[in-house]
């Protein structure tokens, strides 16, 4: 069965990528975590997934502008990585850098944390890149938005472990070639019952969902139908 992976925590009952999120995550079953990495302007690495405020937290202002005391004083709620990554110790953590220049820094706060063993990272092409450069021996999940096979010598540069695909784009035929490559296969973002069960039975390796006791239930369910041999 596929490995769960909590979305921002567990953004359908707590608001998302805040440390009450990740709690609810692992309580609810999660093998793994996804959150979003960003830098505040003093070059903080915390857990956001847009450029601004205005989504989560009712404010224009883009991250970029505010120190992290200045984000403080306008949130109460955005951790930085280092305390997320303490929240999530009992699992894994997937690190997502939606802006490669976080990257470098993310990696220096998991390195501090003594993560390094527990944290994988996904992304675009320049972020993976930067990930790789200041951490040779990181697990990469590349995320790539085509069907269309990635390029041989983007997968030679990058070395990911990973191929990490909006889930309708997934065929049995995608990840049986993956697979043959010696690659994992996951699947972003599921949150229908019946998507959960596709995914599944084509052989992801990995799920990620904004619901994942409901996941991990559809999960529990298929296993205690067809158990291993």
């Amino acid at each position: 069965m596929p490995a769960t992976v909590a979305h921002r925590g567990a953004p359908s009952v707590v608001r998302e990528n805040t440390l009450a999120s990740f709690r609810a995550a692992v309580a609810a079953g999660a093998d793994a975590v996804e959150l979003d990495v960003r830098l505040t302007r003093d070059r903080v690495p915390v857990v956001l997934h847009d450029r601004t405020l205005e989504r989560l937290w009712g404010h224009e202002t883009p991250l970029s502008a505010l120190t992290y005391k200045g984000l403080n004083s306008l949130t109460d709620g955005v951790p930085t990585l280092a305390e997320a990554l303490a929240v999530t110790h009992e699992v894994r953590t997937m690190i997502d850098l939606p802006d490669p220049a976080a990257a470098a820094a993310a990696v220096s706060a998991v390195r501090e944390a003594d993560a390094s063993a527990r944290v994988y990272y996904c992304g675009g092409p320049d972020s993976l890149r930067r990930v790789r450069a200041a951490e040779p021996g990181a697990e990469l999940a590349l995320t790539w938005h085509r069907a269309a096979p990635v390029r041989a010598t983007l997968l030679d540069d990058l070395r990911p472990h990973w191929l990490n695909y909006r889930f309708g784009l997934l065929t049995p035929a995608l990840v049986e070639r993956a697979h043959a490559d010696g690659r994992l296969v996951s699947a972003w973002t599921a949150d229908r019952p019946r998507t959960m069960r596709r995914l599944a039975s084509m052989g992801t390796d990995s799920i990620t969902t904004n619901h994942i006791a409901r996941l991990v239930g559809v999960l529990e369910r298929a296993r205690r139908r067809n158990p291993p041999a």
